[in-house]
């Protein structure tokens, strides 16, 4: 009887024992936070992937958005109008000051041609020529040296930034250094970026209107990063630091076909100036076989048939060997 009651007990205790194991023991020894919390982030972890994944398709519409904004800027700057293109070359003319000089010079041609001798017709062409064409080819010569300018202190101005940004300025105080101490035209174009955000337009819209005022690449580059950077963050100070080696390193490959196109260059303007130069070596040596060409009718056509060919060939040779780049 005693050792069955021994048996029924040690039963009893290992029955309880083994309860307390599987309803106790995981209270005690936390298995089961363990598992609650295993349980938890295996919940989050798809939610948080998510979350992150909608973040990064956030960032990329919202980089995807400012590169067609700024594409389609690119575009309308292709067909600017004349207020805009006398702005782009530094004057600070009207329209009507413009058409009011581009009379008076073309007045003063047909003026001038008529006293000479020329004929009517020949001083109607030229004053058409002179009033139409000569102030347009000054303002693309005025637009491109003044980029030409902007160009050659353009890396040092985005490095100035980078250094301002790393030492803890932020970007508009950072232009605005570049306002008080660039030279022209880097100083009037960062002053516009700076006058512009003054009156509430964003940093980054403001900084993409520079192509419009300087139509080149490269400020289309720098607007595109500041864009980029203050709708979808990031380093700026890298971003900007890797834009100054690109504008480096077009500068530099600009030069080098420069040169290497200087040979091409020189043979053209050679070719070109041949026919010119015979003529007045013919002249000098025999005036009277070469006076057929502006006394006679026949003499004038093929002058002016030869005068349109060589100007054909200049123009292809310049396609040629002037690269854009």
């Amino acid at each position: 009887m005693t050792l069955e009651m021994i048996a029924v007990f040690f039963l009893a205790m290992v029955a309880a024992g083994g309860v307390a194991w599987v309803f106790i023991y995981p209270v005690l020894s936390g298995e089961r936070q363990a598992e609650q919390r295993r349980d938890s982030i295996a919940k989050a972890e798809p939610a948080a992937r998510k979350a992150v994944t909608r973040n990064v398709k956030s960032r990329r519409e919202q980089v995807e958005g400012s590169l067609k904004d700024l594409e389609a800027r690119r575009k309308r700057a292709k067909n600017v109008p004349l207020s805009v293109r006398i702005s782009q070359a530094g004057l600070n003319w009207s329209k009507q000051r413009f058409f009011l000089i581009s009379a008076i010079l073309g007045i003063a041609v047909l003026i001038i041609t008529v006293m000479v001798g020329g004929g009517l017709p020949a001083a109607a062409v030229l004053a058409l020529a002179a009033g139409l064409g000569l102030p347009r080819w000054l303002l693309s010569f005025l637009k491109k040296r003044r980029e030409l300018k902007f160009l050659d202190g353009f890396p040092d101005a985005v490095d100035v930034i980078v250094r301002g940004i790393k030492a803890g300025l932020p970007l508009l105080d950072s232009i605005k250094v570049i306002v008080a101490d660039a030279p022209e035209p880097i100083r009037s174009e960062f002053r516009a970026i700076v006058e512009t955000q003054t009156i509430g337009i964003p940093l980054g819209e403001a900084c993409g209107k520079l192509y419009e005022r300087v139509p080149i690449a490269e400020a289309n580059f720098f607007g595109i990063v500041i864009s980029i950077q203050q709708k979808a963050g990031g380093n700026l100070s890298e971003a900007l630091g890797n834009l100054s080696r690109v504008l480096r390193d077009r500068k530099k490959m600009k030069a080098k076909i420069r040169a290497m196109s200087m040979e091409a260059k020189a043979s053209a303007a050679i070719i070109a100036s041949l026919p010119a130069a015979v003529m007045i070596l013919v002249y000098l040596s025999s005036p009277d076989y070469i006076e057929l060409l502006w006394k006679t009718s026949l003499g004038n056509m093929l002058l002016a048939a030869s005068a349109f060919w060589m100007m054909i060939g200049v123009l292809v040779m310049k396609k040629m060997i002037n690269f854009d780049f």
